[in-house]
C-alpha cells in the first residue's frame, strides 16, 4: 500500500543546475495532468547525497556512486537522470603536469567523495597514476578551479559547466574521465540518478516515472517555457554556458535508461565494488519495480 496519498505533495529535492530545472520544470509548476504535485528543495548533489544515505525525502536527484547504500530504501527511476557521452569528469591542472604518471603521490581536490565524478576518476587512476594520487582534498565545486589556479592543490577534478569555463581560470585539462570511460567499456558515462522511495509502493512508484518522463518531453517540445525556471536558478550563469549544459546532459537518456544506460550503471557498480570502493550491488536491486 502506498505510504503517500496521491494529492499529498511528493518531497523532492534536486540540483539548481540547468539540466535538473529543465527537466523538473513542467513538473513542478503543475503543467503535467495527474501528475502529484511537487515539494521541491534545492541542494547541490553532496547534500541530496546525504539525504537519501539518511532516508530524507520521497524523491530525490543523487550520485549513481550512492546507490548501494541506499537501495534498499530508494528505487532508481529509469528516467530523469543524467548519463550521456561526452560529458564526464576532468581533472585540470594549472599546466605543470602533462602526463597523468605526474600525479603519483599528488594533491587533487574532489568535490565528493560519494560522487560518481570521485569513482571515474579513482577508476582512471587506477589504470592511468602508477602508485596513486596522494591526498584527496575536498571542496566545495566552485572553489576548485581557483583552488588549482592559485597553486593550492596540483589537480582538480571538475563537473558540469566546468567543461566550458576552464580555460577562464587558466588552467589545461589533463584528462577526461569520461573519455576513459568510454574508450574501456563502449558504454555512455553514469553521472547522476532519481531515486525514490520503494515504501511509496509499485503504483505510485510508476507514476513518478511517467511524471519525470512526461517532464523531460515536454521540455524538449518547448524550451522556451522552463528558460524563465533554468535562469532563475543558474546562479549567475551565461546563458549560452546553460544551453550548452542542458544540451549535454539532457539527452535520450534521461527520458528512458534504456538497455545501454543500465548496462553503464551496473558496470560502474561492478567495476567500483571490484576496486574496493563501493559495496556490492545485488544482481536485482536496479529494478524498478
Amino acid at each position: 500500500m502506498d505510504r503517500t496519498p496521491v494529492d499529498q505533495p511528493i518531497r523532492i529535492a534536486y540540483s539548481p543546475c540547468p539540466n535538473d530545472t529543465f527537466v523538473f520544470d513542467a513538473w513542478a509548476h503543475g503543467r503535467i495532468p495527474g501528475a502529484p504535485p511537487l515539494d521541491v528543495t534545492f541542494a547541490d548533489i553532496d547534500v541530496t547525497n546525504g539525504m537519501a544515505e539518511r532516508g530524507e525525502l520521497d524523491v530525490l536527484k543523487v550520485s549513481y556512486a550512492v546507490l548501494p547504500w541506499v537501495l534498499d530504501e530508494y528505487a532508481l527511476l529509469p528516467c530523469g537522470g543524467a548519463l550521456g557521452r561526452g560529458c564526464g569528469p576532468l581533472v585540470l591542472t594549472a599546466g605543470g603536469i602533462a602526463d597523468p604518471a605526474e600525479l603519483a603521490g599528488r594533491t587533487v581536490a574532489v568535490p565528493s567523495e560519494r560522487s560518481t565524478a570521485y569513482l571515474l576518476f579513482r577508476l582512471w587512476a587506477a589504470a592511468e597514476v602508477p602508485g596513486g594520487v596522494g591526498e584527496i582534498v575536498v571542496l566545495p565545486f566552485h572553489e576548485i578551479m581557483p583552488a588549482v589556479r592559485d597553486g593550492k592543490v596540483d589537480a582538480g577534478l571538475v563537473i558540469h559547466e566546468a567543461r566550458f569555463t576552464y580555460g577562464n581560470y587558466g588552467l589545461t585539462r589533463l584528462a577526461d574521465m569520461g573519455e576513459h570511460w568510454e574508450a574501456t567499456t563502449g558504454l555512455p558515462i553514469p553521472l547522476g540518478a532519481i531515486v525514490a522511495r520503494r515504501s511509496l509502493g509499485a503504483e505510485t512508484l510508476t507514476r513518478l516515472a511517467e511524471a519525470a518522463r512526461t517532464s523531460v518531453r515536454m521540455a524538449w517540445d518547448d524550451p522556451e517555457a522552463s528558460r524563465p525556471y533554468v535562469l532563475e536558478h543558474a546562479q549567475e550563469m551565461d546563458p549560452a554556458v546553460t544551453d550548452q549544459h542542458i544540451g549535454l546532459y539532457v539527452n535520450e537518456f534521461t527520458a528512458d535508461l534504456g538497455e545501454s544506460g543500465y548496462a553503464a550503471v551496473r558496470g560502474l557498480l561492478t567495476r567500483a565494488a571490484a576496486e574496493g570502493l563501493v559495496p556490492a550491488v545485488g544482481p536485482d536491486a536496479l529494478r524498478f519495480v
